[in-house]
């Protein structure tokens, strides 16, 4: 590299470190990115995601949720949705900055993206956006990536598999909501999508399609978008919660008063895209015309259904007194 490639590179490291503090700090960094990006359609995606990750971390200390789980497996279950979306900010953070610093100055720098372990799929999408401009396929492409970049760390490593995925608390949670992905909007209303069978990469890439053609090509694009940015991230749910018809007793407290900054490491960089095959299945377009994505109705139900179980619960610990 020549000298001013690595300062360059120096720099793109030490924003991503800095940004990548907590979930509050991650969402606020995709959400300022593409308020200067308009064109990058993955980084308001991105937030919009990473609110809800907040959501489902501090649901974790909500008066309800302490009932129903042990501390211990309330942590690991936070260290989990901690370790996915800090590896994909790791990874994808540097991606958006030397997109920027490209157009900057006018000519594609992506050949730096191998200094931060970036794939050879990601390094050819960005290239092919460069010449084509093509919006859908690179978020398509960013999705793609940032899945697969979390299987094997993450939904397939020993320990968040065996004390995670594999318990039974984990069904449970996964069977009221926490695979539920909602976009709220200031009327009121919420919309999005669920996914069964978290754990296989092909679901969870075609949830974010649908995500991203939910926030960018359905009708309620333009409510979804007002709230994502109108609305500060706070970790939580009374972000929107207090927009909602109806309220319950559940208190989900702010991120920052729960949670401190985790210290992570890489394990190692090793690129996904050199042992997947039949990548392509992955481009056809967005098409998803049904209106099965407005949740209002629905999260109210799930809502009864989680206090119900917490009351249940209550009631069993109490017989066992």
């Amino acid at each position: 590299m020549v000298p001013y490639e690595s300062q360059m590179v120096r720099t793109i490291q030490a924003r991503t470190q800095a940004a990548n503090q907590d979930n509050i700090s991650r969402t606020i960094s995709y959400l300022n990115y593409y308020k200067r990006n308009k064109e990058i359609w993955w980084a308001l995606l991105a937030s919009m995601v990473s609110r809800n990750a907040g959501w489902n971390m501090t649901d974790l200390k909500s008066n309800w949720y302490k009932n129903m789980m042990t501390p211990k497996y309330s942590y690991t279950l936070f260290l989990t949705f901690e370790r996915a979306n800090w590896l994909i900010f790791s990874d994808a953070f540097p991606q958006l900055l030397i997109y920027e610093v490209s157009k900057l100055e006018n000519k594609p720098l992506f050949h730096l993206l191998k200094h931060f372990g970036v794939s050879e799929f990601m390094v050819r999408e960005w290239g092919v956006f460069w010449e084509k401009g093509e919006l859908e396929r690179l978020c398509t492409a960013q999705i793609i990536n940032e899945q697969h970049l979390i299987q094997q760390p993450v939904i397939e490593h020993p320990f968040f598999s065996k004390f995670v995925f594999n318990t039974l608390p984990y069904f449970l949670v996964e069977h009221l909501h926490f695979n539920t992905v909602l976009f709220p909007a200031l009327e009121g209303n919420l919309y999005g999508f669920s996914v069964q069978r978290f754990k296989k990469v092909d679901r969870r890439i075609e949830l974010g399609k649908k995500l991203a053609w939910l926030l960018f090509k359905s009708d309620k694009s333009s409510d979804i978008q007002t709230f994502a940015l109108q609305i500060e991230p706070t970790g939580s749910r009374r972000d929107y919660e207090k927009y909602l018809k109806w309220q319950t007793t559940k208190c989900s407290p702010i991120l920052r008063s729960v949670y401190r900054p985790i210290l992570h490491q890489k394990d190692n960089d090793k690129d996904w895209s050199l042992s997947v095959k039949n990548l392509d299945r992955f481009f056809y377009r967005w098409e998803y015309p049904s209106r099965d994505f407005i949740l209002t109705n629905w999260y109210q139900h799930k809502m009864l259904e989680l206090f119900l179980a917490m009351k249940f619960e209550q009631a069993i610990v109490k017989a066992l007194r």
